[in-house]
């Protein structure tokens, strides 16, 4: 069976509270074959975030439970892996680039401990051995590659010495340094402006293309969509209403929510797209 970098079969999942369970998740399935850049997009609530949880196994159990379906990466079932070789694949193969970067960044350490502990465990997983030199020198290497200038500056500065912008670069360096070939963002930019925000998706899909990943990302941002990936995923309560090729989904989208999230952009001609006409 030939199977793409990762995909999720069928995958279902439920959260328990207060005695009662409910069903978040219904049969969800998709695709991010390698060096692909896929966007799983939809409204706050929709099971975005709960799919990126059960792919890098972050589902706290209970109150999660996944009911069934099937996780692979590169072929191997996540699901019924050991738990030392599923969190070996994530510091190491599979990594993620957080939402919010202030509550990502420990405010007590400089940048370059975190990044300095972070490949510390990771050559660890992976059996390899540095000293803490040749660990900085990786550290700064990685942040120069983010575009981050004087690197050994930014290392010894705390999180709260840098703007939103470099701290999302720090994140993104951060999930580059155990060179990973799968890459998941969750709403990078979203606390951002507008500016920066652009230069931090032209960043991201400079890095997976100049490096061969692979790109998942997750977002409710329509804009985001059409500048980092090629195939959308749109996910609508817990369920993939629609997916095809980016430019597909935006110029015939077939299903009811889908047009929806397009005629929800601002357009500087007002109107909507896709159904009744308003008046601009």
């Amino acid at each position: 069976m030939s199977f793409p970098l990762l995909r999720v079969n069928n995958l279902s999942v439920a959260f328990s509270t207060y005695g009662r369970t409910s069903r978040v998740l219904h049969n969800v399935s998709l695709d991010v074959p390698a060096r692909s850049q896929v966007a799983l997009v939809g409204e706050s609530g929709s099971g975005k975030t709960v799919t990126m949880k059960a792919i890098m196994g972050l589902l706290r159990q209970p109150p999660a439970r996944i009911l069934g379906g099937e996780i692979y990466y590169d072929g191997a079932d996540l699901l019924t892996m050991p738990d030392k070789e599923r969190l070996r694949l994530r510091g190491t193969a599979m990594s993620m680039v957080f939402q919010d970067p202030m509550s990502s960044l420990n405010p007590v350490f400089t940048i370059g401990d975190q990044m300095g502990t972070i490949l510390k465990y990771a050559d660890k997983r992976l059996g390899r051995s540095r000293s803490t030199k040749e660990r900085m020198a990786r550290v700064h290497q990685v942040l120069d590659q983010v575009r981050m200038r004087d690197p050994e500056r930014i290392s010894r500065s705390y999180p709260i010495e840098l703007s939103g912008g470099m701290r999302q670069r720090v994140l993104i360096a951060m999930a580059l340094l155990s060179e990973p070939q799968l890459l998941i963002a969750d709403e990078p930019g979203t606390a951002l402006d507008v500016t920066t925000q652009a230069q931090i998706l032209k960043l991201l899909k400079d890095l997976v293309e100049e490096r061969g990943l692979a790109l998942l990302m997750i977002t409710h941002n329509l804009g985001v969509v059409r500048e980092t990936s090629n195939y959308v995923y749109v996910m609508n309560k817990g369920i993939i209403v629609e997916h095809g090729e980016t430019t597909g989904i935006f110029e015939t989208p077939r299903d009811p929510y889908t047009q929806s999230l397009i005629n929800a952009v601002p357009r500087l001609t007002g109107g909507m797209r896709f159904g009744a006409e308003v008046a601009p």
